[in-house]
């Protein structure tokens, strides 16, 4: 099972509700895929045992070989090649490359392109008890945290029957979010009940539902005399899974990386019904 926990904005509460879901479940695994600020390890407190360079495959042309036909920039959509025939040079741009090999395959000469591997962001492996942990770090400047999202989840994710997997999206709706929830069993929304709250809600329950997936919602810091969060999913007749009360204490305790289960120990119980219902397809 793939549970996704996403949110139409940052700052909603995901990785809260994420590492707390990991704590109640006990054994799982835990994929932190906001590759570009990942968090979840101030909570889980991992011992990681291991760190791997993650890289992509990118063109480089051998200037002896190139007749500088332009076949290969003519094919590239993402413009990542330019061909100078009179300076008699082809400049690759690795940053606006994606690493799918079409200059390679329609080159008239053999050998005139190559690949090599070039590191765009880091794994990392560990554990907390029978939380298996991975987590993705994104290069500085790298343009896009899509390519590493998608080697994560194709090369971590296994399918093992009953193995329940948890993860942490990125904010937003953007192409990371996309790549996140495009293999999820279900996906859970954070949001908190305030007008900037509901309208990115609205979007992300518009990416879920154009991709075909199963959602619930998550609200974090409740209020009781604020409805527009139940007054939306009402309409849109989605569930309201949980309801995290509006709390100093849950706030301190965050901003001092102390997961959601420690400061309210009876959440763990409500919690572990929540993947219970989702497992179990009563949602």
């Amino acid at each position: 099972m793939i549970i996704a926990v996403a949110s139409g904005k940052g700052g909603t509460g995901k990785t809260l509700v994420t590492t707390a879901l990991a704590l109640s479940a006990g054994e799982c695994t835990y994929i932190d895929l906001d590759v570009e600020e990942p968090n979840g390890a101030i909570f889980l407190k991992p011992d990681i045992r291991e760190e791997i360079a993650y890289t992509v495959p990118v063109p480089v042309i051998d200037k002896d070989k190139c007749t500088f036909c332009g076949a290969c920039a003519r094919a590239c959509v993402y413009h990542a090649l330019v061909v100078i025939p009179i300076s008699r040079s082809t400049v690759v741009f690795p940053e606006l490359c994606h690493s799918c090999g079409v200059c390679g395959f329609v080159c008239p000469v053999e050998g005139a392109v190559r690949e090599t591997h070039r590191e765009i962001g880091k794994i990392r492996k560990g554990n907390r008890g029978s939380i298996q942990f991975i987590e993705g770090r994104l290069n500085i400047g790298q343009p896009s945290a899509v390519p590493l999202i998608s080697g994560i989840t194709s090369n971590y994710i296994t399918g093992e029957n009953g193995r329940l997997y948890l993860l942490d999206s990125s904010p937003g709706t953007a192409c990371p979010v996309v790549e996140t929830l495009k293999n999820s069993d279900y996906v859970l929304l954070v949001t908190e009940p305030t007008p900037f709250g509901l309208n990115d809600l609205e979007l992300a329950v518009e990416l879920v539902r154009d991709m075909g997936k199963k959602a619930g919602i998550i609200i974090n810091k409740d209020d009781e005399r604020q409805t527009l969060i139940d007054d939306f999913c009402r309409r849109v007749q989605l569930p309201i899974l949980l309801r995290i009360p509006y709390s100093l204490e849950i706030q301190e305790a965050y901003s001092r990386g102390i997961p959601l289960t420690e400061v309210r120990p009876v959440m763990k119980t409500q919690l572990k019904d929540l993947m219970g219902r989702i497992t179990d397809g009563r949602w």
